[in-house]
């Protein structure tokens, strides 16, 4: 597999930073607080936003689809930012607790947002 350049890929190494940023500092009191399950909301959202950012900064500089790499960066490699963030929490901090409930989130969110990406990409193909 040739080498990835990550400087092509700047929305998408801001978009993960910022996850990682978010999940290591403490959860602020929101209005929000009462919705049933929004942690895990949030969790589904920001993944498949990661997700969606990464397929579509590969779909606009690329022309043709290396599916092994999509597959890689687009959707292992989140999954398991996920899982490594949930661990982070667990491990490294005193004010976050890792779930695996979580980090099911995170991998659905993944899985929607890789969904997403297929549509651009299908999309780009047929317009």
């Amino acid at each position: 597999m040739k080498s990835i350049k990550l400087s092509r890929y700047p929305l998408s190494i801001a978009t993960a930073v910022v996850i990682w940023i978010v999940c290591m500092i403490p959860v602020p009191e929101t209005p929000l607080a009462d919705v049933t399950l929004i942690d895990k909301w949030t969790h589904l959202v920001m993944y498949a936003a990661l997700t969606t950012v990464i397929w579509t900064e590969y779909i606009v500089r690329h022309n043709t689809i290396a599916w092994q790499r999509v597959l890689v960066f687009g959707l292992l490699l989140p999954i398991l930012m996920g899982c490594a963030v949930e661990l982070a929490q667990a491990y490294l901090t005193t004010c976050r607790s890792g779930d695996w409930f979580d980090a099911m989130c995170n991998t659905l969110g993944t899985l929607i947002g890789g969904a997403i990406g297929c549509a651009i990409l299908y999309y780009k193909k047929h317009r």
